[in-house]
């Protein structure tokens, strides 16, 4: 075999048919198995690929590299032929993987000492295995596409804030549509710059979320364009961070021309690092981009056009910012005061702004229902009137791209006479929205606009008293929005702050 005598490996990947896809010529001890991510992949499905290559020298056994390779790309098998001094095939090593069993066994490898041994029917053997492999993974089919996802947290944050921070991101997860099938808290001191954590501890995540059916993994923390790459070229799954899935939720959410405009801005700027490779990890961002030009790699190709993408929308928001700009100078002049309604993502806000002002504003229980701001007219009981305006929610850890991409939205802020700062009360994790929200107007500089605090969801089970939450001696209020409880204490609130915010511009 010409394995022998050039001292490498030499290996071909084969479908299901029989046809040769690939083939790779490694070193003496490896190979290095391309992108194969465009291949057939489903919930519980094997690629229908299997690698076929020869180890130099009569190296015994399949390694541990050759083993993981397997389970993270979801080969049908890996088959190492020994290749002897004199050319000729020696014993055959198969390795195919198992059903999830409570065993924890992930694969079997069996052993043949001539291919002529091999008296199997490959073709039926691995339709039968995949079929129960996707029977144990636990996936359901109802007859539409369903990511099913596994969370990540990795960081040295004490456990109560890695649970914290875990929670909110599977709510995010829910939020886009997907199924969580598990959360997974890592300790690390220090992130690996390569792959965040060490690739012994990552394969084994990886490998636990195939085995649970995971079509795609979703990491807490951002990842380097490095390191997305990184992880997405050593396993069958789909691998984004807490950006892109926040990126994701208000691309399906924006409604105005405005927001849908802000929405592509900042997933370009997010991609355009990113563009370094191909794979899975880039699949819902790069779609569409690009085209090979003349003298032109696809890959700079998708560079300068995504960079002309990015200044023709800025150009854009530029002029929506100029148009904005005037409407709120003539909101100005009319002389009505104007209440922005600001909170954690998922607090009420659009709830309670529907039922001051008899609107039907979109509002639904999940984070980010609302990204685009709507001003209603509001009433108040001694007839004066008031501008009462929604605004996009608040969250922790906000990404760097939605806080440029929403500025011109947030600038409204500051128009406000008053805000309204509304508060989950039966959110387990109040106290730290609350200082969230209050983290993200200092840092915009609007900490001084005074502020009523607004207890909402009061009617829930496990709703906290405002009592035991003073904020810098701010007024505070109980309600319950859907319910209209507390409604008349806080328009009468209303009344009596609104003189004294007008009498403080």
């Amino acid at each position: 075999m010409k394995s022998a005598a050039l001292s490498r490996q030499i290996a071909v990947l084969v479908d299901r048919k029989g046809a040769v896809t690939h083939v790779i010529a490694g070193d003496f001890h490896s190979i290095m198995i391309p992108d194969i991510s465009g291949f057939r992949r489903g919930q519980g499905r094997l690629k229908g690929l299997r690698c076929i290559h020869t180890h130099p020298g009569g190296q015994g056994g399949l390694s541990t590299e050759d083993l993981t390779d397997m389970a993270l790309l979801r080969l049908d098998a890996m088959v190492a032929i020994e290749a002897g001094e004199d050319g000729l095939p020696g014993t055959i090593h198969m390795a195919y993987l198992l059903p999830r069993s409570q065993s924890g066994e992930r694969w079997r490898i069996e052993k043949y000492a001539h291919v002529s041994q091999m008296d199997l029917p490959f073709e039926d053997f691995i339709l039968e295995l995949e079929q129960e492999i996707e029977q144990k993974s636990g996936v359901r089919h109802t007859g539409r596409a369903t990511e099913r996802a596994m969370l990540v947290h990795a960081g040295p944050a004490p456990a109560d804030d890695a649970e914290r921070s875990l929670a909110e991101l599977g709510e995010l997860a829910v939020s886009a549509g997907v199924e969580v099938v598990e959360s997974v808290r890592q300790r690390v001191m220090r992130y690996n710059p390569g792959h965040l954590l060490g690739k012994g501890k990552l394969r084994d995540l990886l490998m636990q979320g195939l085995y649970l059916g995971a079509t795609m993994i979703i990491f807490d923390q951002e990842l380097s364009p490095v390191q997305v790459n990184n992880i997405a070229r050593m396993v069958d799954l789909k691998v984004i961070d807490r950006t892109q899935l926040i990126l994701d939720i208000f691309a399906r959410r924006a409604r105005s021309r405005g927001g849908k405009l802000q929405v592509e801005l900042a997933q370009l700027r997010y991609l355009l690092p990113r563009l370094v490779g191909r794979g899975t990890a880039m699949s819902r961002l790069m779609g569409g981009i690009g085209g090979r030009g003349p003298g032109e790699t696809k890959l700079e190709v998708d560079r300068r056009r995504v960079k002309q993408r990015i200044g023709a929308l800025e150009r854009e928001l530029k002029g929506l910012r100029k148009g904005r700009r005037e409407r709120r100078k003539k909101r100005g002049r009319s002389g009505l005061p104007v209440v922005s309604i600001i909170g954690y993502t998922n607090a009420g806000k659009s709830t309670l702004l529907n039922c001051l002002t008899g609107s039907d504003v979109l509002a639904e229980n999940r984070l980010f229902a609302t990204l685009d701001p709507t001003t209603r007219r509001m009433r108040l009981e001694d007839g004066q009137q008031v501008l009462l305006a929604d605004t996009v929610g608040f969250i922790r850890h906000m990404p760097a791209d939605i806080k440029t991409a929403f500025k011109s939205t947030l600038e409204e802020l500051e128009d406000a006479s008053l805000f309204l700062h509304v508060v989950d009360a039966a959110s387990p994790y109040r106290r730290e929205e609350i200082e969230a929200v209050q983290a993200i107007l200092e840092d915009m500089g609007l900490s001084e606009i005074p502020r009523i605090i607004v207890f909402n969801k009061m009617d829930l089970p496990g709703a906290a008293p405002a009592g035991g939450y003073a904020v810098q001696g701010l007024p505070m209020v109980e309600i319950s929005a859907v319910r209209g409880n507390g409604l008349g204490e806080l328009k009468a609130m209303l009344r009596e702050k609104l003189p004294l915010a007008r009498g403080a511009f």
